[in-house]
């Protein structure tokens, strides 16, 4: 809540005895974390945190940022509230903004097998097609141009999950840009919901004040969409398929329906669509940064791009879009760990009796919000190596001299502190629907181009907010022979 609420005081005053083993920034208040979300570069901020204070920070009156694994703990705090949506006047919470873990599971519980990975890699041939559509474009668009490589991976992965979620591909492709201004809002938001999650009250003064809504430019567009594919569905009407997208494989909306049949009493049509908003927004904007991510890094050391191409033509990869099967096993962790989707704090409750972290029998009580960043943990030297900050696809791979059992027990450690897709009961459900298209999206133009930045040397735009979105990933494209 605010600076403090009746909710914090034991652990305020429990954390107070204990400030001598923690590292402080702001005891008093929210307003840093605020302050700092809203300039658009936490990650950095908070891993500078991190390298002065060490693995334990203090980062509002009951809230520590750690840079160590701990168990999993299953009570969200009211950080994630803020990400629900407004539906015929009432807040409506979904599978990720959901706190309580009873309710979160009861919700997660009927869609989870859709997104299973036998269930994604059945909708490979709808990937299929956007993706042969995206190299199309690209080949027509930008033989004698450079190209925003960025726009197109963003604009291919919202024209992705709009075939899959209710078979129809929103345009983004087609006319080669934001026609509608869904991507920019969907990034406002973004912007809205990492800043007021710092202080979650200031999200009832605002975009669910329910006198005077102050609020981000809402996701009103998605939400029609979403709803009026849903209605026209439900009375009968079905968009037509080309053939080579595949006239019987069902989407997300197939199955959501079929949830609701099965299930009358429990689903409803505000829980369909809240299905499909949690499918699209969060799938969209998180894979594309994936796949930025790994273009960027290999691309500006032409070693690692050079056994990419190699890996990737040396492979079976006959159609323009490449399969998952052949593409899966391409070194592409090492951009997630990187330049992970997600650069915000985790945050959790430490339930009773209290929490003592591991190797430092550091004693964390009960009630106490606590969180690891994805972006901070990424960059751990005592996990990752002296060469954190470097881009090293090698790391994941087996050492010169290193036995099985030792490169095995390194990988578990490497994983524990990946957090690309979350982790435990709140591991990301879409992460096998993400994977793929990473995978299948890299393969494949990689296999159709030469790709080249144009200028190697020129930084792009960060922005952390949320997600970890990026800018400036201008390309020269050249159609393979």
């Amino acid at each position: 809540m605010g600076w403090m609420s009746k909710y914090d005081i034991p652990e305020f005053l429990a954390l107070e005895m204990n400030k001598a083993r923690v590292g402080t920034k702001d005891r008093w208040t929210n307003l840093w974390r605020f302050a700092t979300v809203r300039t658009g570069s936490y990650h950095i901020h908070i891993k500078n945190v991190h390298d002065k204070y060490g693995p334990v920070v203090r980062i509002g009156p009951n809230l520590l940022d750690l840079d160590v694994a701990t168990p999993e703990l299953p009570k969200m705090t009211e950080f994630y509230q803020n990400n629900s949506a407004v539906i015929n006047g009432k807040i409506t919470y979904q599978v990720f903004s959901e706190t309580d873990p009873s309710s979160h599971a009861r919700m997660k519980r009927p869609i989870a097998k859709f997104f299973s990975q036998g269930n994604v890699l059945a909708k490979e041939p709808l990937m299929n097609a956007i993706i042969g559509e995206m190299c199309q474009h690209l080949e027509t668009r930008y033989k004698d141009s450079t190209c925003d490589l960025g726009e197109w991976i963003a604009f291919c992965a919202w024209d992705i999950l709009g075939m899959v979620a209710f078979s129809q591909k929103f345009g983004y492709m087609d006319t080669g840009r934001d026609f509608d201004g869904s991507i920019a809002t969907a990034d406002k938001s973004l912007d809205y919901f990492a800043a007021v999650g710092q202080m979650p009250f200031l999200d009832y003064l605002l975009d669910k004040n329910p006198v005077f809504r102050i609020g981000p430019p809402n996701l009103g567009n998605i939400t029609r969409i979403a709803t009026e594919r849903m209605v026209a569905r439900l009375q009968g009407q079905r968009p037509p398929r080309p053939l080579e997208y595949g006239e019987d494989i069902p989407d997300y909306l197939d199955h959501f329906i079929a949830v609701k049949d099965a299930h009358p009493d429990a689903i409803t049509e505000t829980d369909i669509v809240v299905y499909l908003l949690t499918t699209l927004i969060a799938g969209a904007d998180t894979t594309a940064i994936t796949i930025r991510a790994i273009f960027y890094y290999a691309l500006r050391k032409p070693s690692v791009y050079s056994r990419l191409e190699e890996e990737i033509l040396s492979a079976d990869l006959k159609s323009s879009a490449a399969s998952y099967s052949s593409a899966r096993a391409l070194p592409l962790r090492e951009g997630m760990r990187m330049h992970p989707a997600v650069c915000m704090l985790l945050e959790r409750y430490v339930p009773q009796p209290g929490l003592t972290l591991p190797n430092s029998n550091q004693y964390i009580p009960a009630g106490t919000a606590v969180g690891m960043n994805p972006y901070v943990m990424g960059r751990n030297q005592s996990i990752w190596g002296a060469d954190a900050d470097e881009f090293r696809p090698e790391r994941w791979l087996r050492h010169d001299g290193e036995d099985e059992v030792s490169y095995r027990e390194r990988l578990q450690l490497y994983h524990a502190f990946d957090l690309t897709f979350g982790g435990g009961a709140r591991i990301c459900l879409g992460r096998y629907l993400a994977q793929a298209e990473v995978y299948k999206v890299v393969a494949s133009l990689v296999r159709n181009f030469e790709i080249e930045l144009v200028d190697p040397l020129r930084e792009w735009e960060v922005v952390g907010s949320w997600f970890l979105r990026q800018k400036g990933l201008v390309c020269n494209l050249r159609e393979r022979s």
